[in-house]
C-alpha cells in the first residue's frame, strides 16, 4: 500500500517509496526528458515532466479513469495550460496522474471515464495535441487532491540511472532594490538582506537548494510540490516564492534568502539532486 503523499515527501529516501509508482513510458532518462518539474516554462513554474519523443503511454499505477479530455480548452480546473488530448487517472491516497499531449486516434479502446485501469495499462501514444511547439512528447503530472498541490513525480517514481550534474555557474546577490551583484567576481558586499541566485540550467533542476552563512543554514528550498498561494503558483522555503521570485529572468534561479552582517562571511551553497548527490560551493565575502 502506498503511503500518504506527505509521508512520501518527508521520507524521500525510504526504499519502499522508490517504487510507489512506475514511470508512464518504458524509458525515462535525462536524455528522454525535455523539461522537468520546477523548470521555467512559458513564463511559469512547470508542474509537468515533458518528454522529447513520441512513445506508448501507460498508467503509472492501478486507478480509475476520471476524465478523458479531447479539446484545446484552457478552462479545465487547476491545470494552467492546454493539455490537448489527455487522460486523468485517480489513484489511492488522493493522488491523480495526468497524461497530456496524447494522439487522439490512439486512445485505447477500453479507455473511458469510470473505467478501472491496471498499473502499466496502455492509455495511448503521445501525439501533438497540446501546446508543445510541435513536440510529440508526453506531458505528465502528478496531483495531490487532498493538499491541492502538484507533486514532483521523482519522489514517487523509480530513480533514473544517473541524474545530470548540477552546476551553480555564476552566483548573484539581489538587494532590496533589485540590483544584482556577481559574487564570483565581487567579494566586497554591503550588509543587508539578499536573495541568492545561480545561473539557471535550462534542462536541469535541483531537487533541493541549501544556503548557509558561516555554517548556519539560512534557508532550504525543496522542489517536492508546487502550490498556489494568492493566485500564484510557487515553491515553499522560509516563505512562499512565486515564479517571478524563483526565476526573475531567463538566466537566474533562486537559491535562498539570506541576511549578511558586517565582517568576514562564508556563503556555502549546496545543490542536491533527487539521488542525494550534492554539489558544494563556498564563497568568502567581506561584508561592510
Amino acid at each position: 500500500m502506498k503511503k500518504n503523499v506527505l509521508a512520501a515527501i518527508l521520507a524521500l529516501s525510504a526504499v519502499s517509496l522508490a517504487n510507489a509508482f512506475d514511470w508512464p513510458l518504458a524509458e525515462t532518462t535525462p536524455d528522454t526528458v525535455a523539461s522537468g518539474f520546477g523548470q521555467l516554462r512559458g513564463g511559469t513554474l512547470s508542474s509537468s515532466v515533458i518528454y522529447k519523443e513520441d512513445a506508448v503511454v501507460r498508467s503509472s499505477d492501478d486507478g480509475i479513469v476520471i476524465a478523458v479530455i479531447d479539446d484545446q480548452s484552457e478552462a479545465f480546473g487547476w491545470f494552467e495550460s492546454s493539455l490537448g488530448t489527455a487522460a486523468i487517472i485517480s489513484h489511492s491516497d488522493g493522488l491523480s496522474t495526468v497524461y497530456g499531449n496524447l494522439n487522439s486516434n490512439s486512445l485505447h479502446e477500453t479507455l473511458g471515464e469510470t473505467e478501472r485501469i491496471k498499473a502499466y495499462g496502455k492509455i495511448a501514444t503521445s501525439g501533438n495535441s497540446g501546446w508543445q511547439e510541435s513536440s510529440n512528447g508526453l506531458e505528465f503530472k502528478v496531483f495531490d487532491k487532498k493538499n491541492l498541490a502538484s507533486v514532483n513525480p521523482k519522489i514517487l517514481m523509480p530513480r533514473v540511472v544517473k541524474e545530470p550534474h548540477l552546476e551553480a555557474g555564476s552566483v548573484y546577490l539581489m538587494d532590496k532594490n533589485g540590483n544584482f551583484r556577481n559574487i564570483n567576481t565581487e567579494k566586497r558586499i554591503a550588509a543587508g538582506t539578499y536573495f541568492v541566485y545561480k545561473t539557471r540550467q535550462s534542462k536541469v533542476v535541483p531537487y533541493k537548494t541549501i544556503v548557509a552563512v558561516n555554517g548556519e543554514t539560512a534557508e532550504t528550498i525543496v522542489y517536492d510540490t508546487i502550490k498556489e498561494n494568492n493566485g500564484k503558483l510557487g515553491l515553499t522555503g522560509n516563505g512562499h516564492y512565486s515564479t517571478q521570485d524563483i526565476y526573475p529572468d531567463e538566466e537566474k534561479q533562486l537559491l535562498a534568502k539570506v541576511q549578511l552582517t558586517k565582517g568576514q562571511s562564508t556563503l556555502t551553497i549546496t545543490l542536491v539532486n533527487i539521488q542525494e548527490n550534492s554539489t558544494l560551493i563556498h564563497y568568502k565575502l567581506d561584508i561592510y
